[in-house]
């Protein structure tokens, strides 16, 4: 366990150091901002884009592993939208906080800590985890807070889900990659030594970007954010799990990533989401802060736990 927490601890210092550099004013929240945005938009995307076109669709598209993932993760997002109402909030607020309980940071820090972590192999696993939160989950979040601030479904909805997945550079870059791999062209060596450089800037990147996103984050609310961290660090690992082992059996490799990426903490695409809709915002930075500290210790323990069931 030990020799496993020194393996994960490199990536939260590279997370503390963000921190620190926001924290006493040396990079700034418009650095953070562009920091951010050249890692979402063009150093992730260079990875994902290498990473898919090396597959092709036959080797991401596993429908059990989809199924596993989604009743396990399922089942936690209706006990944390379950309790969120009990507590008499909106509909629209039970959705960010059933988002906080079941969204991890696969992008910015599942990718590249999961692969480096468990082998090149873990790719595919993590980038199905990765389209089904931003296709199943990240549209569900906009039909429910949209829909319960319209009072109704309407085709508007629909097509601001539609263009949101459109505009995800992520998505696209997958789409990308599949679509060039299953043209069965080689990718030429200048553009593959292109993608490699550039995708090298996104681990660092991101998670210097993420310490620095936390440095403006504050523990408000922290009982409820508490319970949103315990939803996501313990019972979604818990249930993905329990699906992927149990009721959906999955191949123990891809079934060790899924539960690896489960364990991740709250991802700070939500608290976009939750500003951007004025929803919960204080709530959700909350849970990310919470989560994210606690996972330092946590995720070595998942990990060092799935580690024998996928042969590490």
């Amino acid at each position: 366990m030990l020799a496993i927490f020194l393996q994960t601890l490199p990536f939260f210092l590279i997370i503390g150091l963000g921190y620190g550099a926001a924290r006493t004013g040396f990079f700034g929240p418009e650095a953070t901002a562009y920091l951010t945005k050249f890692v979402f938009y063009f150093a992730l995307s260079a990875m994902l884009f290498r990473f898919s076109a090396n597959l092709s669709l036959a080797d991401v598209i596993d429908w059990r592993f989809i199924t596993a993932y989604l009743w396990g993760t399922g089942v936690v997002y209706l006990l944390a939208t379950m309790v969120s109402l009990a507590r008499r909030v909106s509909i629209a607020e039970a959705a960010i906080e059933a988002q906080c309980a079941v969204i991890g940071n696969v992008g910015f820090l599942g990718i590249p800590m999961l692969v480096m972590l468990m082998g090149d192999a873990a790719i595919v696993p993590v980038m199905l985890v990765l389209v089904v939160d931003l296709i199943v989950f990240g549209s569900l979040v906009v039909i429910l807070v949209t829909g319960s601030r319209d009072g109704r479904m309407s085709l508007g909805i629909l097509r601001t889900v539609g263009v949101g997945l459109l505009k995800n550079p992520m998505i696209v870059s997958i789409v990308l990659g599949l679509t060039w791999s299953a043209l069965t062209i080689p990718i030429p060596k200048p553009m593959n030594d292109f993608l490699s450089i550039l995708g090298g800037a996104a681990t660092p990147g991101a998670l210097f970007a993420i310490g620095a996103s936390l440095a403006g984050k504050s523990a408000e609310r922290p009982f409820v954010a508490g319970w949103l961290s315990f939803c996501k660090l313990v019972l979604h690992p818990l249930f993905v799990a329990l699906s992927a082992l149990w009721f959906f059996p999955v191949e123990p490799y891809a079934a060790s990533v899924m539960i690896a990426a489960a364990a991740l903490p709250v991802a700070g695409n939500v608290y976009i989401l939750a500003q951007h809709y004025g929803v919960a915002p204080h709530r959700v930075s909350a849970s990310i802060l919470i989560s994210t500290l606690v996972a330092v210790f946590s995720v070595s323990l998942v990990i060092g736990w799935v580690g024998p069931l996928g042969g590490l």
